[in-house]
């Protein structure tokens, strides 16, 4: 199966979070809601062809090319691009993905998942409440701050496509929608549990978080701040501040 249907069937990896909050532990375990975030099916923890020779390598031109992407964009993600950098025949990569636009949706989802397995999953470990936001922002962090492609490009992508409609800003329009979602109901969680106040609205918090991270990465990455980090840990602590309870117990 051509990459790019292979990876676009299996593409919710934010949408799943408000199924799995509630059935996700503090400590790591077995968790079908947060398999489901990855697109995999209850009880699988790898896709079925993940182990062979084909599986492992389509994972790898796919990490390849969110790197591509990532450094030049989407834009300048091309089948001649990739097959240059991964050493890979021109034509050899047109029989995986067929177009410019099917590898730039491939693409898209690798980054959405590999986003989603390095900051979302482990945040969903965190005791919910204020402890899995606090848990979300600073992965999220280390995710710019360590300049991990996945993240990188999720942003990137949003700047250069926001003027190119078609299947590709469609797409990444619907996962910076379902990451909304997947922030706002974790932030739920802490109302659930009394941390923060009846009223507070969750889907402004994932607006303002977003606004935030987004000023992050221009602080770190473009203005070379080295307090970048601690900038936007000081901006969510006013944002939950306001949130919390009278009592202020949110820990």
């Amino acid at each position: 199966m051509p990459v790019h249907r292979r990876q676009h069937e299996r593409s919710c990896y934010f949408a799943a979070v408000p199924a799995a909050l509630d059935t996700v532990p503090a400590e790591p375990g077995t968790i079908d809601g947060v398999r489901r975030l990855l697109g995999l099916a209850p009880g699988q923890d790898a896709t079925p062809d993940a182990g062979t020779k084909g599986g492992r390598t389509r994972e790898a031109i796919l990490a390849a090319g969110v790197a591509l992407a990532c450094r030049t964009g989407l834009g300048g993600l091309t089948i001649g691009a990739l097959a240059a950098d991964v050493g890979m025949s021109k034509s050899g990569m047109f029989a995986h993905f067929g177009s410019k636009e099917a590898l730039q949706l491939a693409v898209v989802e690798a980054a959405a998942r590999e986003f989603a397995t390095e900051v979302v999953v482990p945040a969903l470990h965190a005791p919910r409440g204020e402890p899995r936001v606090l848990a979300l922002l600073e992965g999220w962090l280390e995710c710019g701050l360590l300049r991990r492609p996945g993240g990188c490009l999720i942003v990137k992508a949003s700047a250069e496509l926001d003027e190119q409609p078609g299947p590709v800003r469609d797409r990444l329009r619907d996962l910076h929608l379902e990451l909304a979602g997947a922030i706002a109901r974790i932030f739920a969680g802490g109302v659930a549990e009394g941390h923060f106040r009846p009223d507070a609205d969750s889907g402004q918090f994932a607006v303002d978080l977003h606004a935030v991270m987004l000023g992050f990465y221009h602080q770190h990455r473009m203005l070379g701040d080295p307090r970048a980090a601690d900038r936007a840990r000081a901006a969510v602590a006013a944002l939950l501040a306001a949130a919390r309870t009278t009592s202020g117990e949110a820990r």
